[in-house]
């Protein structure tokens, strides 16, 4: 069995706060990207956007790469300093998706999270911006 970590970049957005939202992951296995996704969310806070692709990332990882440690790279670092446990969570609705969050870290090894600048997410930024695009222009 590979021993090596996942690596997974997650973004989320909202243009206006809240309002309209996507979420966006790549998750590379030894340096290649084995699934890049994301999606509208409908009207949500940024916040909300940045966890649901935490939360999306590790239910795609579970069934391909249960067991195994991951390194995730946010350019949040509110979410990765709250996931980390530097920070409380006082926020009813996001605590409910850090539980949920915290159900599917059960199912891995080591992971850690880890603030890095927007350049360093460009693919997940990139995919945020697709959706919320596609969905401004359905909405239209």
């Amino acid at each position: 069995m590979n021993s090596k970590p996942i690596t997974i970049f997650t973004d989320g957005g909202a243009r206006g706060n809240p309002g309209p939202a996507a979420y966006g992951f790549v998750v590379k296995a030894d340096g290649k990207i084995v699934k890049e996704a994301g999606g509208a969310l409908g009207i949500a806070t940024n916040n909300f956007a940045e966890y649901t692709a935490v939360i999306r990332a590790l239910e795609f990882a579970k069934g391909q790469f249960a067991g195994r440690d991951i390194k995730f790279y946010m350019d949040s670092n509110l979410v990765a300093a709250q996931l980390s446990g530097l920070f409380k969570v006082k926020n009813a609705s996001i605590r409910d998706l850090v539980f949920k969050i915290r159900q599917l870290e059960s199912s891995f090894g080591q992971i850690t999270y880890t603030h890095v600048p927007r350049e360093k997410n460009k693919e997940a930024d990139r995919l945020v911006n697709e959706a919320l695009d596609e969905m401004i222009e359905i909405d239209r």
